[in-house]
């Protein structure tokens, strides 16, 4: 729902008043083209805003949401492919998608003020919402997705029943979303009930006849302030990867101690320039508060008296990457300086140096591309970095990272230069 944000405050059928019900795609299995979260509207004359699959299951979609709109109940549709058929409606790259169709209720009203936000051009603040899939239904929205404690909320307690073990599973599970800016599926079992083997003294007592409960599900989408990039050394590889980091999405920083270099107009781009000691800008942001374990370091200055001190704060912090440029050489000499100074060897294991993937990169253009690929590497892979090769040399799925643990129906040159 929260990629819609942004057009949905001019879309003549919300703006004119009609009805309408948002699709969501709340489970995924093998290689399909949009992730979860992933929103489409559809109005109740059968104008629509995004899409799921560029095309493959919008029309499906369509039908069902209209049916919905008329019997006013919500529904889950499954889109798979069909060998056998055709003309079935499915995914032609093979994946599974599960989408939940929800009649708009007056529950997501306060979403219009995002909406007007976006229209009138400024930044997203941070919202999540998260919804109640089963047949009570309902949404939350928080407006803190960062700072949101789910044992505290009056409304995550009315949404999912204030049974104190019901909400403090949804603590476990909903807060790690809401803090990471992701997507997910959250099953609850009901306080009256059982799931997964395990099987309350209620439950135990109720007669045998009795309905099984069903668990709770919530799907929860969280979108969070741009991660941070920090790219330290002004020199032509910082220049280049400054824009590689912003077609990632990152709030990119350029730091240099040197004034001279940093204020060159090639650096003008970043979202941030800073004259400062690399360590000390480093350690006071981490003591503000402005970097989370979201954000990147790249380490460019290759130079020791940089490095070092920047390194050892680096590697002291909770952080999603951190990369430094050098050699194979610089980067022995570099771990053996940083032994000496006592950084421990397990925590230099998260150390990526020489940066990048191996692309056989030279120019600067090409050496920002073989780190920006290391770092998407680095987020997304079970395996590590080093088990990543062209696609056309691999078999299974596109998209390794998705699978059945997303679906309803299951349980939970520079860099290579020795």
């Amino acid at each position: 729902m929260l990629d819609l944000m942004p057009s949905l405050g001019s879309w003549r059928p919300a703006v004119s008043g009609q009805r309408c019900a948002v699709a969501t795609i709340v489970g995924t299995g093998g290689s399909v083209p949009r992730p979860l979260g992933t929103s489409m509207m559809v109005s109740e004359t059968g104008e629509i805003l995004g899409s799921l699959s560029g095309g493959c299951v919008e029309g499906a979609v369509v039908e069902a949401a209209l049916e919905a709109m008329r019997d006013g109940g919500p529904r889950l549709e499954s889109f798979g492919y069909s060998a056998e058929d055709a003309f079935a409606v499915g995914l032609t790259c093979g994946g599974e998608l599960e989408v939940h169709i929800q009649p708009l209720a007056d529950g997501l009203s306060s979403l219009a003020d995002e909406s007007t936000a976006a229209r009138n051009g400024q930044a997203p603040s941070p919202l999540a919402l998260i919804r109640r899939l089963d047949g009570a239904g309902g949404v939350v929205v928080v407006h803190d997705p960062v700072r949101f404690r789910a044992m505290e909320s009056t409304e995550l307690a009315k949404l999912v029943g204030d049974h104190p073990a019901t909400l403090f599973a949804a603590a476990a599970q909903v807060e790690p979303l809401l803090q990471g800016g992701r997507a997910g599926l959250v099953r609850l079992a009901p306080p009256e009930g059982c799931i997964d083997g395990w099987v309350t003294l209620d439950r135990w007592e109720a007669p045998r006849d009795e309905p099984e409960p069903q668990p709770i599900t919530l799907f929860v989408e969280s979108r969070l302030p741009a991660a941070r990039m920090l790219v330290f050394g002004a020199n032509d590889f910082g220049a280049a990867l400054l824009p590689a980091g912003q077609l990632l999405g990152y709030e990119v920083t350029l730091c240099d101690a040197r004034p001279a270099f940093a204020q060159q107009s090639r650096f003008a781009g970043a979202d941030q320039v800073i004259t400062e000691w690399p360590h000390r800008y480093l350690e006071n942001e981490a003591e503000a508060g402005r970097i989370d374990a979201r954000t990147v370091v790249c380490i460019l200055t290759h130079d020791p008296k940089f490095d070092l001190p920047l390194l050892e704060t680096a590697l002291s912090l909770n952080l999603a990457y951190v990369g430094a440029m050098g050699s194979r050489r610089s980067h022995r000499q570099r771990i053996d300086a940083l032994l000496e100074r006592g950084t421990p060897a397990g925590t230099l294991e998260r150390l990526h140096s020489p940066i990048g993937l191996e692309l056989g990169a030279v120019t600067p253009a090409e050496v920002a591309v073989s780190i920006t690929a290391e770092i998407v590497a680095s987020r997304g892979s079970l395996h590590g970095v080093g088990a990543f090769r062209s696609l056309k040399d691999t078999s299974g799925p596109i998209h390794a990272g998705t699978g059945t643990q997303d679906s309803l129906t299951e349980e939970d040159s520079w860099t290579g230069t020795p």
